[in-house]
């Protein structure tokens, strides 16, 4: 964890948001360009996803119909 950053505001890369999926780490960047879920740009370009939003979005995927 960085320094500054509570738990839930973690940033994540596309590997680890990716196995919590368990999808490719490909179908995460796919998701950021569609807006499915939303990425923090690095300086360098990569992408990282916070924590708290990416629990939410696997809640939301888990829910029933």
């Amino acid at each position: 964890m960085m320094p500054g950053e509570d738990g839930d505001d973690q940033l994540l890369t596309p590997s680890e948001v990716a196995e919590m999926f368990r999808v490719n780490p490909k179908t995460v960047t796919r998701w950021a360009r569609t807006g499915r879920l939303r990425a923090i740009k690095t300086i360098g370009g990569h992408r990282r996803y916070r924590l708290s939003e990416v629990r939410k979005a696997v809640e939301a995927a888990n829910e029933p119909d």
